[in-house]
């Protein structure tokens, strides 16, 4: 049972890394001049398997994508969302054993 906890908080601890690390590279592609438009479908995707917490707040930390009113939106009802599913998650293991 111990195994199923630690593999979960690994999940929810890469897949949030992730969505960081996915928005730091548009953050510096936008600076380089490049375009970061055709990863938003990453970031959307990343956001709803749980990382949507780190894209709101790597959003305010890095002071990017600010404007964008579908993600100033969209983040945080998913982060609500998502820590719902994480609570249900463990409590879901717990009754799986």
């Amino acid at each position: 049972m111990l195994l199923l906890y630690i593999l979960f908080a690994v999940y929810i601890f890469a897949i949030n890394f992730y969505a960081f690390r996915l928005l730091k590279t548009q953050r510096e592609d936008w600076e380089d001049g490049k375009s970061f438009q055709k990863s938003d479908g990453k970031l959307i995707l990343s956001a709803i398997m749980g990382g949507a917490i780190a894209v709101y707040v790597s959003m305010f930390c890095m002071k990017f994508r600010l404007s964008n009113l579908l993600f100033m939106i969209v983040m945080p009802l998913l982060a609500v969302l998502n820590v719902y599913c994480f609570f249900l998650g463990y409590r879901g293991i717990y009754f799986l054993l």
